[in-house]
């Protein structure tokens, strides 16, 4: 901790500067989340987040990008749910172009997204049970985590930053080989969930009633994802506003909404839990489904030089972390004239001073590693 103020014998601090530490393994370790707290012996009385230290603006940079190579901009912002935020720009370009994405690359495109879920889920659950000193419990989820990866680099080449969006679909088919092993991997995942919530469950000593988040601040900052759910908000955009490829999961009944209502730690983490188990169910289902669809076209021909016509448009998508939202201006262009974007992490982090006012210095790690922050999510 830096001390803005030192403290004398008569005050204590005005101002602390606060970073959360990270090991080499923790999910925002290419960048510090930064808070700026106010103190009353080891009360937090004000935690005020500090935005901007990765800042590398990004929403002016795609300005000066083609649109296929303002895809690949889209996909690092935030490292841990890169496959959604192509998708999304993908989404937002194919409806102004008036695309239709075949049907098969739509299916696909939602069994990526659902194992990246997995991943992301997996990855934060881990590494919160090892610094809760859980370490047999983590070791199991890491292990689990890297059976997805696995899977995702024998489709793309990649293991997170996959790259295999375009707009139109998808720049290669899975074949029938990778998606038995989709199918017959999804079931094992059950143990190593049982693992987790188990030691989930003998952490909520722990857990219970830190950073608890108000459902009105969650509704009135708009914050979303598990963040949300877990602190009473039921937005799910696969549910409450699906494409093709979810409303094919909703009918079947394999995606469900998951909610809770307490917004604390403990919540935030049984969301995790489940939402994951929802979602190796999507991923079985629609790879089996693929399995029993004839070969077809994952794409479209483009032209060599894309032009979005002149207009506004907008898409949110459901990120893992929450609702990543793209807002194109055009000009009839090769390049955007303005593209903004919401990011999930901007919006969950100013919530934060509500859930944290009141709470235990020594609860701050847990309570902020709950968040499922990731700093260039923020800083964009």
């Amino acid at each position: 901790m830096d001390i803005f103020e030192p403290a004398t014998a008569s005050s204590p601090p005005a101002g602390l500067l606060w970073e959360l530490p990270l090991t080499s393994s923790h999910p925002a370790a290419h960048g510090g989340v930064r808070l700026r707290l106010q103190l009353d012996g080891n009360r937090i009385t004000s935690a005020n987040p500090i935005p901007g230290r990765m800042h590398r603006g990004a929403e002016k940079l795609f300005e000066s990008r083609d649109y296929r190579s303002a895809l690949a901009l889209a996909n690092r912002h935030d490292w841990l749910s890169a496959f959604g935020s192509e998708l999304g720009l993908a989404e937002l370009l194919e409806s102004m172009l008036g695309i239709e994405v075949p049907a098969r690359a739509v299916a696909l495109r939602v069994l990526v997204a659902e194992l990246c879920r997995i991943g992301h889920h997996l990855l934060w659950l881990s590494t919160t049970l090892a610094e809760l000193s859980h370490t047999e419990a983590a070791a199991v989820g890491n292990t689990a985590r890297e059976g997805v990866l696995t899977l995702l680099q024998r489709f793309s080449g990649a293991r997170m930053h996959l790259m295999v969006v375009t707009v139109g679909g998808l720049r290669a088919d899975a074949d029938q080989v990778w998606l038995r092993d989709v199918v017959t991997t999804m079931p094992g995942l059950t143990a190593p969930l049982d693992v987790l919530t188990a030691a989930l469950d003998r952490a909520r000593p722990v857990t219970n009633g830190v950073g608890a988040l108000p459902t009105t601040v969650a509704s009135e900052f708009a914050a979303s994802g598990p963040v949300a759910r877990a602190a009473g908000i039921p937005l799910d955009l696969r549910i409450d506003q699906p494409t093709a490829g979810y409303r094919r999961l909703i009918d079947a009944g394999v995606l469900r909404r998951v909610v809770r209502s307490d917004g604390d730690a403990a919540t935030r983490l049984e969301v995790l839990a489940e939402e994951t188990r929802v979602s190796a169910d999507c991923v079985r289902f629609s790879a089996e489904e693929l399995l029993h669809q004839p070969p077809g076209p994952v794409g479209v021909t483009l032209p060599k030089v894309l032009r979005v016509p002149e207009g506004r448009g907008y898409v949110g998508t459901e990120n893992p972390s929450g609702i990543n939202g793209w807002y194109l201006v055009s000009r009839g262009e090769p390049t955007p004239y303005r593209l903004k974007l919401r990011t999930a992490s901007f919006n969950n982090a100013q919530t934060l001073p509500f859930a944290l006012a009141g709470a235990d210095l020594a609860d701050l790690p847990l309570a902020v590693m709950t968040y499922l922050l990731v700093a260039g999510d923020i800083d964009k």
